[in-house]
């Protein structure tokens, strides 16, 4: 199966008075039709302006996509994201690839009501009449499980709690039927109990549409019931790519088996009740600084000399399974060639 979007080397920059971000440092994935893909790792790891860039949400200046190819492939349809026009991106945010952001209070206009806001991207996107419009507008509000939905229409997003304000993104991002929707950390602000609501939301609008989701989190322990795959990234780079139970089971970077120790065990029994949890030594990367060696050498247990001179590509592991490190964690020592 070919996948719907195949990300190849691409490179992000900020330029700001203190120097250049390099913010994103030739990132590769795919993604496929109808799966989830987790994006996961700390703050600052390159998460969300992987896939703003993609879509051209950047602020630009002073950021700016220096490289790479982005082919989002529909149909018989194949083009490079990255060399749209404006005008043209413009009509595959929403139309194609939709996005939950992780703020609804900021990204939804407080002086329209959230009926036009959504029946908006439809009239632009599908070429719907007003009727048409306000009509699959209130079905899809009763939909993502807002009650009361043809009344609702007519209110403002003061009116909504957080967790239905986050309705009505989800909403805004499946009105159009795209083919992706890109969840940036769409729970964060959000209690426990409507944090489950809302994942269970997503996970069922996808099984009726079909759609692919980008799910960007910092937290594993929402990955292991939401995605298919996942992806790893620290310093600007994946470091890991993997099924999520391979993930899970059989982790292979450094990084990636340091952040699965800091996850909580609700199954934890005996001594393992009493652990104290594992933490990360050290710093995250200074991303003024350009890429020349391991972006995770200096916190890495692991770390010798090849950690510190290259920058390491992602390696086949196993199945569907690659890891950026130079040390074999399963074997124990270097791996083969360092």
């Amino acid at each position: 199966m070919e996948p719907i979007l195949q990300v190849r080397d691409m490179v992000t920059r900020f330029y700001s008075v203190d120097g250049v971000v390099h913010a994103i440092n030739g990132v590769n994935f795919d993604l496929y039709e109808g799966e989830t893909l987790a994006v996961v790792g700390e703050s600052g790891s390159g998460k969300s302006v992987t896939m703003m860039s993609i879509v051209n949400l950047i602020p630009q200046p002073p950021g700016k996509v220096e490289g790479g190819q982005a082919i989002f492939s529909y149909g018989e349809m194949a083009q490079d994201l990255l060399q749209l026009s404006e005008d043209e991106i413009r009509h595959v945010r929403g139309g194609q690839i939709g996005f939950i952001f992780q703020d609804p209070i900021s990204s939804l206009n407080p002086t329209m009501t959230i009926g036009s806001q959504i029946a908006e991207s439809m009239t632009e996107h599908l070429g719907f009449s007003a009727s048409e419009a306000r009509s699959k507008t209130v079905e899809l509000l009763r939909n993502v499980g807002i009650p009361d939905s043809e009344r609702r229409f007519n209110a403002y997003p003061h009116h909504f709690s957080g967790g239905m304000r986050q309705r009505v993104m989800i909403a805004i991002a499946v009105a159009c039927r795209p083919k992706i929707v890109i969840a940036d950390e769409p729970t964060t602000a959000l209690d426990v109990t409507v944090q489950a609501q809302i994942v269970d939301l997503v996970k069922r609008l996808q099984e009726q549409m079909g759609v692919a989701v980008v799910w960007i989190t910092h937290d594993l322990g929402v990955v292991a019931g939401l995605a298919d795959r996942v992806l790893v990234m620290y310093g600007g780079t994946v470091v890991e790519s993997a099924p999520v139970d391979n993930l899970y089971e059989d982790p292979r970077h450094p990084y990636t088996i340091g952040l699965l120790k800091a996850i909580p065990r609700l199954d934890a029994t005996g001594e393992a009740e009493t652990e104290e949890l594992e933490v990360i030594e050290g710093v995250p990367p200074d991303l003024y600084q350009e890429l020349t060696l391991c972006p995770f050498a200096p916190r890495c247990g692991y770390a010798f000399d090849r950690c510190w001179a290259e920058v390491p590509p992602l390696i086949e592991v196993g199945v569907q399974h690659g890891a950026a490190c130079f040390y074999d964690v399963e074997r124990g020592g270097p791996r083969n060639g360092s």
